[in-house]
């Protein structure tokens, strides 16, 4: 098993080489309707995920399902226009793989975005993610350690990398970006939560809730990379409003995607 998941690794990595993608500063992770900031990357090459061995289609509404190399704010990065969640159905491994091939590129930072809903904040608000909370009953680092990625017993501690998460509150200071900063506790879907799972999620101290990040988040802090985490509010949490939809939560990001668009080309240029 653990060989079998280190080979595919390593052979989607080397695809991705042999169609022209060359070292990567960071990766990016594009949540639901977030993607359309990968279409600014410059000299750009681009690869269907159905195109690339090991990786599955994407299947969710507001999530393109390519991955692009190429140059944004002066950085070389490997964008991922849509996730793959575990409430499709696929295992932890598969969820969190294209971080470690994001490694293997040469990645050593992961800009990773989400469509979120709010505890603390409303609609329309970018939330810095300072923690997580897993609560998805599952973990990506399960099984086998991969040695050659990190330790068995990896800290937790500065997941989201402190440096970063300053820099990022400077740049939305200086181009006047509401920003804000908090914990997302992660779901595994695909329901949305119940009001009694958020009353519950509000006591142990989450700010808002989503159904992703957490499994790439934690496989990328065992690998060694920087990570900062930034959430696009789309809706107050259940319990919170009358009612919870997907169609809403890619009308609000439509909404927000300019400034979302500019804060995130504005903090690349500053890591």
């Amino acid at each position: 098993m653990l060989e079998n998941l280190s080979a595919k690794i390593h052979e989607t990595a080397d695809y991705l080489t042999s169609i022209g993608f060359g070292n990567a500063d960071f990766g990016l992770i594009l949540g639901s309707g977030l993607g359309d900031l990968a279409e600014e990357i410059e000299n750009p090459i681009i690869a269907d995920y159905a195109d690339i061995p090991n990786f599955p289609a994407s299947k969710v509404a507001g999530h393109a399902g390519k991955l692009v190399y190429g140059e944004l704010s002066g950085k070389k990065v490997i964008a991922m226009q849509g996730r793959f969640h575990y409430y499709e159905g696929h295992d932890m491994q598969t969820v969190t793989m294209p971080v470690r091939v994001m490694k293997l590129l040469g990645a050593d930072s992961l800009l990773v975005t989400n469509a979120a809903g709010g505890i603390s904040f409303g609609p329309g608000t970018l939330m810095l993610i300072s923690d997580h909370i897993n609560f998805t009953a599952n973990h990506p680092l399960i099984g086998d350690n991969l040695d050659e990625f990190g330790p068995r017993f990896p800290d937790m501690s500065d997941a989201y990398t402190r440096d970063y998460r300053e820099i990022a509150k400077r740049v939305a200071a200086e181009n006047k970006v509401a920003l804000s900063e908090g914990v997302y506790m992660g779901f595994s879907g695909p329901t949305y939560e119940t009001p009694a799972e958020i009353r519950f999620a509000e006591t142990i101290g989450a700010d808002a809730v989503g159904m992703s990040t957490v499994p790439e988040v934690i496989v990328a802090a065992h690998s060694g990379m920087k990570v900062l985490g930034i959430s696009a509010i789309t809706n107050h949490a259940a319990g919170k409003q009358a009612e919870l939809n997907h169609e809403e939560v890619v009308a609000v990001t439509t909404q927000i995607k300019e400034d979302f668009k500019l804060f995130v080309k504005s903090v690349l240029a500053a890591l």
